[in-house]
């Protein structure tokens, strides 16, 4: 639900009344991950997606359904190999889905709204709502903030509210979206519930050290990617909003000085293509000491080892190297600009999904892969 939080929030603050179906739990190939949705307001209009096309029709009718009738229900879809016009996924897999009615008079509606404004604003927030359980703990949701403030709760046993909240922030930390099971009484014991954690978090950062051409293109691909995309340079006249008019912040300031002052975490990516070892140097040995994602540096193999015995000279461990993305991107034969900046975004996406970068056609490597068994660093919210 929080993937398409702008545009529910804007029909939250018109009054619109509306039904969501969040996807709870996949198998198999599923196209969509937990957390992915699709909305239908009273009029009929829909935003978002479950399934990427395979059971959006269906779906859209048990929206309306809600809608009329103010009840949460849960909804499983798989193929069906019997018979090729039957609702299901056409790409194997199965997906259950959760659609829950936020009408003005529905008791979930201002915790909701307020986790979606959240969202919408940037703001890090986790709701948790009730999958599987008793019907008069359905249609509620639980509002986490990162300062452990919460809103809403289930209207059942007081510790029900207070273990789902500290099982709420913990998803929220890690920018995790997924189910739990706890008792009804918020123990580990007793008839369990199933509850769903939708996290949102800021976007991840990108920052693109250099302002060249290539970094130009990285932008687009970086802001098509959901990442917030800083540029920085030392040289004032390359560094301008003329030249990167997509970046979220320019930066005129030596690389290195400004990334040990900036804050970065376990989602950064950091793309080096100053290409000059006065300020790939300083900059690579504190970027490659920093509990980042990503530190990839553009070159050529040469420019690449003669970069490595600069590192090494300067106390850079072989351990530290290693984590070195160079040359930067993966092997697309790219030329320009663009197809370079696409062969880093790639590299990107497969080291934050844990791709291994080769065709899949011919390859026997699964085509979605559980985000659980990606590096915690490559987690984030769900779109």
């Amino acid at each position: 639900m929080l993937d398409i939080a702008e545009e529910l929030n804007r029909w939250v603050e018109q009054g619109r009344d509306f039904a969501v179906a969040t996807v709870v739990a996949v198998g198999g190939s599923a196209p969509r991950q937990p957390g992915a949705a699709l909305a239908v307001d009273a009029e009929g209009s829909a935003i978002g997606s479950v399934s990427g096309g395979c059971v959006e029709g269906a779906v859209y009718e048990l929206c309306r359904q809600a809608l009329e009738d103010g009840e949460t229900v849960l909804e499983r879809f798989g193929y069906s190999d019997e018979d090729a016009f039957a609702v299901g996924l056409t790409c194997g897999g199965v997906i259950d889905i959760l659609v829950t009615p936020v009408r003005a008079d529905g008791p979930a509606r201002p915790v909701v709204g307020a986790a979606l404004a959240a969202a919408a604003h940037g703001e890090a927030a986790a709701v948790a709502r009730i999958v599987e359980g008793p019907a008069r703990l359905r249609g509620r949701a639980l509002l986490v903030r990162p300062d452990g403030s919460c809103e809403g709760g289930f209207g059942g046993h007081p510790e029900l509210d207070r273990t789902v909240a500290a099982e709420a922030g913990a998803f929220l930390d890690a920018g995790r979206t997924g189910t739990l099971e706890i008792g009804e009484q918020g123990s580990r014991c007793g008839a369990p519930l199933t509850v769903l954690v939708e996290s949102s978090v800021p976007a991840p950062r990108m920052i693109v050290f250099g302002a060249i051409d290539f970094a130009s293109a990285l932008v687009r691909v970086g802001k098509f990617l959901g990442y917030h995309v800083t540029v920085c340079d030392a040289r004032p006249v390359f560094a301008t909003r003329t030249r990167f008019p997509e970046a979220d912040e320019i930066v005129v300031e030596w690389p290195h000085t400004y990334l040990e002052r900036t804050e970065t975490d376990g989602r950064t990516v950091l793309c080096v293509l100053t290409h000059d070892a006065k300020f790939d140097v300083p900059l690579l040995k504190l970027a490659l000491r920093l509990p980042v994602a990503y530190v990839g540096a553009m070159g050529s193999r040469r420019t690449h080892l003669e970069r490595n015995e600069r590192l090494r000279e300067v106390g850079v461990t072989e351990l530290e190297l290693a984590r070195l993305r160079s040359p930067i991107g993966l092997d697309l034969g790219a030329r320009t600009p663009e197809e370079t900046a696409l062969s880093i975004g790639a590299e990107i996406v497969a080291n934050r999904r844990g791709g291994s970068g080769i065709s899949l056609t011919g390859a026997h490597t699964p085509i979605h892969r559980d985000p659980a068994s990606c590096p915690a660093a490559s987690i984030g919210s769900v779109a």
